[in-house]
């Protein structure tokens, strides 16, 4: 077991499982301290790395791309302080901060655990059910629906509408955005019927606007990680789409007096896509071939 216990939590590796454990003192943001422990699977591993900082070191953990729900979430917004894979060392610990960086490293060497994006989700995500108050309203999630209450201070527009309640299986998808110094946050359901919807957080009704605590507001990202977590995975619609793609690129042939025009476009369309990687080399090489046999 390789294990460093700090202030600002702790990190216990077992060669299978990292465990990230948030410390309780109050200068660990609410956002962690609400998230509490995780596991975190070697297979969800991308890299670890000790950073020097000025009178101390700093722990980080790199995960896989498409493996944890609250990354994908998030997108890399989160405030440095309150994301939960990284970790404060003292000045006087970053020997033992090195040694578990090294045993993990070790370990994703030895397992031969790939780099590349995940194709599910290798971390559960917040637990539900989970509710978070914020200034505009109380968003909650229960794993099945989403339900928004709007508070005193909220819209008239959203008011007049009642609770918002959202099924899963009318949900797009989430956008999170935090507040920040100079622009207010927001929390975004996009449903099947507002998929081309352009009204702004505070006058959505799908959408909660962030304006208020900062230090609370960030916790919406936890609703955002649990509702993102039971969408489709971004590897299935990104299969989806590819799919799309070399349907529509090896469609019937049109008739015969312009097949010579539709030809070239057709393939400087399969090379754009190509060089642009939508395609990989074997999907290119394989759409090519059916486009040509077809003319």
């Amino acid at each position: 077991m390789a294990e460093i216990i700090q202030r600002d939590g702790t990190w216990a590796f077992d060669g299978d499982t990292l465990r990230i454990t948030p410390g309780l003192h109050r200068s660990v943001p609410l956002l962690r301290r609400t998230y509490g422990e995780i596991s975190v699977p070697l297979a969800a591993v991308s890299g670890v790395f000790l950073e020097a900082a000025r009178g101390h070191g700093r722990l980080r953990l790199r995960l896989r791309e498409g493996a944890d729900p609250l990354l994908q979430a998030t997108g890399g917004r989160l405030p440095d302080a309150a994301d939960p894979y990284r970790l404060t060392v003292d000045a006087g610990r970053t020997g033992a901060a090195e040694y578990v960086a090294e045993e993990i490293r070790r370990a994703l060497f030895l397992d031969r655990v790939p780099h590349g994006p995940a194709e599910a989700y290798l971390l559960p995500g917040p637990p539900v059910p989970v509710s978070v108050r914020t200034s505009d309203g109380t968003v909650s999630f229960d794993g099945t629906r989403i339900r928004i209450d709007w508070a005193d201070t909220s819209e008239r527009v959203k008011r007049v509408t009642g609770p918002r309640i959202i099924t899963m299986g009318d949900l797009v998808r989430v956008e999170w955005l935090p507040s920040t110094r100079h622009e207010d946050g927001s929390l975004r359901f996009v449903t099947r019927e507002t998929v081309l919807s352009k009204l702004p957080p505070d006058k959505d009704p799908y959408a909660l606007d962030l304006w208020g605590s900062a230090r609370r507001d960030l916790l919406t990202a936890l609703v955002a990680a649990a509702v993102t977590a039971r969408l489709p995975h971004p590897s299935t619609r990104t299969a989806t789409a590819n799919g799309e793609l070399l349907a529509r690129a090896a469609s019937v042939p049109p008739p015969a007096c312009d097949h010579h025009d539709v030809l070239l476009r057709r393939l400087r369309e399969l090379g754009r896509l190509h060089r642009d990687g939508v395609l990989t080399d074997e999907e290119f090489a394989r759409t090519k071939a059916v486009v040509l046999r077809g003319f």
